[in-house]
């Protein structure tokens, strides 16, 4: 595979499961192998964690969605540059619903083997959203 039918794969997964909730068709686009890193800690988690995980956070942002701003990618690697929004309507963190919409950015950085994602990893802003809803609030000292 070319570094932009990777792309394409990883553009495809945020577009068509992520963006949806719709994991049906998600074994075409993640391998058996899947991992996450979170934390420098590798988790293997499979097509059943990939589902997972995307109906959690579905759960908590029914209404969410990733807008992809930029894609760069060097052989397996894809890293990309999002901006989700999506309003707060189950628990998060121990924290109650709030009903608030929240946007944030993050980078994604997956890696494509044989025209499927086999990890996945990156970074997001989460002190944004955890402003937006109250969760955190700045103190003047």
């Amino acid at each position: 595979m070319n570094i932009e039918e990777n792309k394409t794969i990883v553009r495809h997964f945020y577009e068509e499961c992520v963006n949806t909730g719709n994991v049906e068709s998600i074994e075409a686009l993640i391998s058996e192998d899947y991992t996450e890193v979170f934390n420098g800690k590798r988790y293997d988690v499979g097509i059943e964690g990939a589902k997972d995980h995307i109906l959690g956070v579905r759960r908590t942002y029914p209404d969410l969605h990733l807008s992809i701003e930029r894609q760069i990618a060097e052989g397996e690697w894809v890293a990309t540059c999002i901006k989700a929004r999506g309003t707060h309507q189950g628990s998060w963190m121990g924290i109650k619903p709030t009903g608030k919409l929240v946007t944030f950015t993050g980078v994604n950085i997956d890696r494509v083997v044989d025209g499927r994602i086999v990890e996945h990893g990156g970074a997001a802003n989460m002190l944004e959203p955890l402003l937006e809803i109250g969760a955190v609030k700045v103190v003047d000292i």
